[in-house]
Formats: C-alpha cells, sequence, structure tokens
C-alpha cells in the first residue's frame, strides 16, 4: 500500500511518499481502507520532535531514539471497513466508520487497522468522508473537557485559540450548552469564530484577556501560551482551566494550583473513546457541531500539507485525502 512515510525527525520534507506493506487485522481486529485523515499539530510534534517544555526528556522514550517508532503518522481515520479478524462482531466488512487511531498513527496510509474497541464508530451515510474525519480531532478533545467539566446554561467560557481544531470546536459546544462564550484569536478570524457562535472576540495582538479584568467560569487553553500563572486570574472562584495544551510543569502543579485558588485545574490527556467520537458525531447531527476545514490535500501532496501546519496559520482543520 501507499503511505506518508518519515524515517527521520525534521521537517515536512522528512515525509516521503513510500510503498510499505498492507497490514492484516489480527483477532479482535479491523481493517480500514483509509478515505481520509488529517494533518494536525500532533503530527508536526511528532515529526518534529517538538514537544512542550520539560517534556523533553520524554520524547526519546515515546517518540523513538534515534529513529521514529511511529513511521507512519495520523491521528485520525475515516474509511470503509475491508476485513475483520476473529472474533470481531462489531463492525462488518462495507460499514463506513470514523474514529482516532490515537497514540498508534498510522492514518496516513491507505490502510489502516484498529481493535473492535478503538475509538471507531459509525460514520452516518449523509456524512462525507472529509466532514467527518474533520469532527473527531477537536470534538472528541473538547467531548473529555465538558466531561470533566460539564458547562451550564449561563457559564461564561473563554476559548483560547478559538480558531484551531479544538478551539473551533469549543466555541460550538459551549455555545451549544448555552454558555456566553469569548473567542481568542487573529483579528482575520475573528468572522470566522463569530460564526462557530461567539458571542465576544477578543485579538490576541490588542488584548491580553488575561489582564482585561473579565473573569470566566470555564477557560479551554487550546494555545499552550496561557498557563494557571497567566490565565488564573482570569477564573472566577470555583472556576475551571481545561489545559489542552499543557507542559510538565502544569501537569505536575495542576492540583496545587487549584488548591491554592479554589480553583480547577485539569490537564486534559486525550485518551480516545468511543463514547467522545460518539459525542461529536452526534452533535454535527443535531446541527450543533459543524467542521471546520481550512484546507484540503491529495496524500501525493503531504509535504506541502506538513508545510502548512508548520506554518501556525491553520484554521480548523486541514484534511488529507487519502484514497483516490
Amino acid at each position: 500500500m501507499r503511505a506518508a512515510v518519515y524515517r527521520r525527525f525534521g521537517g515536512p520534507e522528512v515525509v516521503r511518499i513510500e510503498e510499505v506493506p498492507k497490514p492484516v487485522p489480527q483477532a479482535g481486529e479491523v481493517l480500514i481502507k483509509v478515505m481520509a485523515s488529517t494533518v494536525s499539530v500532533a503530527d508536526h510534534r511528532m515529526r518534529a520532535r517538538d514537544l512542550p517544555k520539560g517534556l523533553g526528556f520524554f520524547g526519546p522514550l515515546v517518540l523513538g531514539v534515534f529513529a521514529p517508532r511511529k513511521k507512519i503518522l495520523g491521528m485520525d481515520v475515516t474509511g470503509v471497513v475491508e476485513g475483520v479478524g476473529a472474533g470481531v462482531r462489531r463492525f462488518s466488512p462495507g460499514d463506513a466508520v470514523v474514529g482516532l487511531t490515537g497514540v498508534h498513527f498510522g492514518g496516513h496510509g491507505e490502510y489502516v487497522c484498529l481493535k473492535q474497541d478503538a475509538a471507531l464508530v459509525a460514520k452516518p451515510a449523509e456524512m462525507s468522508f472529509e466532514d467527518a474525519v474533520a469532527l473527531v480531532f477537536g470534538g472528541h478533545t473538547v467531548s473529555e473537557c465538558i466531561r470533566r467539566c460539564p458547562i451550564k446554561p449561563g457559564d461564561a467560557v473563554l476559548v483560547n485559540g478559538a480558531s484551531g481544531a479544538v478551539g473551533s470546536a469549543a466555541v460550538q459546544v459551549a455555545k451549544h450548552f448555552g454558555a456566553v462564550v469569548t473567542a481568542v484569536t487573529s483579528a482575520g478570524n475573528a468572522e470566522l469564530v463569530r460564526s462557530l457562535g461567539a458571542d465576544l472576540v477578543i485579538d490576541y495582538a490588542e488584548t491580553d484577556f488575561a489582564a482585561s479584568g473579565e473573569r470566566y467560569d470555564v477557560i479551554f487553553e487550546c494555545v499552550g501560551n496561557a498557563p494557571f500563572e497567566r490565565a488564573g486570574a482570569a477564573l472566577k472562584p470555583g472556576g475551571t482551566l481545561l489545559l489542552v495544551i499543557v507542559d510538565l510543569e502544569g501537569m505536575l502543579n495542576a492540583k496545587k494550583n487549584g488548591r491554592r485558588s479554589v480553583t480547577r485545574v485539569l490537564p486534559i490527556s486525550f485518551t480516545p473513546t468511543s463514547a467522545d467520537v460518539a459525542f461529536a458525531i452526534d452533535l454535527a447531527q443535531a446541527g450543533a457541531l459543524r467542521p471546520v476545514i481550512d484546507r484540503t490535500y491529495e496524500l501525493d501532496q503531504i509535504v506541502e500539507a506538513h508545510r502548512y501546519v508548520d506554518s501556525g496559520r491553520k484554521r480548523g482543520n486541514v484534511v488529507l485525502r487519502v484514497a483516490g
């Protein structure tokens, strides 16, 4: 099969299209013919070995010492089940599916095997493969956030990084649950986040939300530049800081910072579950969550796709069409 493979760490040019063995489903696994995936910030971090501050020591253990452990990137996938291993009852050949490969990656190849109990659900027939895959990375993450921190009608919610894959989903989901949503983004993305439901927009180049004097019940930190030390002052008593991107210090000090300030500081684990994928798909079917697709690339354009994600200008999702 054809796949986008990287055999060393570095810039976008280290990724190449190669012919590699097609996987064979083992007991309990499904073989998926991949129609689409996305190129995400997570793929950038793996490829460039660019981890949050303090996590560099663990990088070689997770990513590989001299060469990548996972040579085919892609944390999400949508496609059609082509075969199943022994004991599989949840899916059958011909089923259209969408889900997350998580730390196993593999979405940037023509085929991938996942366990039947992975974060995988049926793709609605009326939903395109591209739209479906653009929902799961951000939608799944936001689902984990609100499981741990339910949003109530009238809550003041701020989303830092509101135009990214997770941020664009967070704006929509918070609005769906009745929050008053403030979106922090660039001036160029203000119209986009308003169209997603943001009530107020802060241009980060003009205003520091943490120093504005406003207070929030929930803050989604989706950028990595608003740890507790900066964003904590913008929380109401009993408020919650959801650290979607967090460094080692933020992880270790989360509970202590919460106790000290009478707030909650919750690092998000990004643990893929089928329930969280289903949450995103169900909201989309209900009209409460729409996919935000910035650009779509073909598999042969994988280097260009990585280069665009590296630019930091991505809005929502960059979709990768894997099958023709």
